[in-house]
């Protein structure tokens, strides 16, 4: 049985708890990572933590190289004081010229509160559109081996031309018990919501008391119960790569991108989906561009499938 989380009105500053234990008020400092990605190369990005996949495997289209050169920093173009990590994929059609691309965070991450704002894209930035380009954030642990008891995964997955069984916009909220890739066998909960996100989106994942809630935008959208609750620590992961199943019939090169604002998480605390966004602006107005207070874990950083 998991212990009962803290419910958090306030993580920063003076700190308000409605306590689900008898253990006292502020008894644990409050762990927090924070990154708001005012970076303008990643090398200073990896000193803070961040990783870049090389790995050539799943998901996405066999044999496609995993693209360091994927990930860059920008001013955001809706708002030239802000700075943005972008991630760029491109494809195609054949494995020897599609990128993906993909970025970690140390594998130290269980319970609490998930949030990022994200620029998902509709459209490529050039060729042919309509491909299977999922936009991602989400946390995951190594599969250790096929149908992996311990395996946990909780994914955000945007597909701006559908798949999966629409053919319409969609965000995906899936939580992970466990796969195997041959045959493909999985263990999952999943919802979606239908509508188009082109433009800037807040999303929030509470995982608390053998509960996963998925909200986009301050809405709940989804939530999951304690057959697909995580076991074990998982890394912070943005990715995005191309559906094998739904590729352009089209040799014309055609590249997506997704922006990313900024990303928090607070440890073993639920916090209120409308409090996220006040408490990154108060990290802000702080100057805080980045902060890492979650204690190390025991297993080794992990940046592949």
């Amino acid at each position: 049985m998991k212990t009962p989380l803290f419910y958090s009105s306030t993580v920063l500053g003076t700190t308000l708890l409605t306590a689900c234990t008898s253990q006292p008020l502020g008894a644990q400092p409050v762990q927090i990572m924070f990154d708001d990605f005012s970076y303008t190369r990643f090398e200073q990005a990896q000193k803070n933590g961040w990783q870049l996949r090389s790995d050539v495997g799943h998901p996405g289209i066999k044999n496609a190289t995993w693209w360091h050169e994927g990930v860059s920093f920008h001013a955001d173009p809706h708002n030239p004081q802000n700075r943005v990590m972008r991630l760029t994929s491109k494809t195609d059609g054949s494995a020897e010229n599609t990128r993906h691309v993909q970025v970690c965070h140390h594998r130290k991450y269980l319970e609490g509160t998930y949030a990022a704002r994200i620029y998902f894209t509709d459209k490529p930035q050039y060729g042919p559109d309509g491909d299977g380009v999922i936009q991602t954030f989400y946390a995951i642990s190594p599969l250790a081996a096929p149908m992996d008891k311990n395996y946990s995964e909780m994914d955000f997955e945007y597909l701006p031309n559908g798949g999966w069984g629409t053919d319409r916009h969609a965000l995906f909220a899936t939580s992970w018990e466990t796969f195997q890739l041959t045959p493909w066998t999985k263990v999952n909960a999943y919802d979606y919501d239908i509508n188009p996100l082109q433009g800037w989106n807040t999303l929030v994942l509470q995982v608390g008391n053998n509960t996963l809630k998925y909200y986009i935008n301050g809405k709940l959208y989804a939530q999951h119960g304690s057959d697909v609750y995580p076991e074990v620590a998982m890394s912070i992961n943005f990715n995005q790569w191309f559906d094998p199943n739904k590729i352009v019939n089209s040799s014309e090169m055609r590249q997506y991108y997704q922006d990313v604002d900024w990303v928090y998480f607070v440890k073993d605390q639920i916090v209120a989906v409308n409090e996220v966004p006040r408490q990154v602006e108060q990290l802000r107005n702080q100057q805080v561009s980045q902060k890492d207070t979650v204690a190390s874990s025991r297993y080794e950083d992990y940046c592949s499938l």
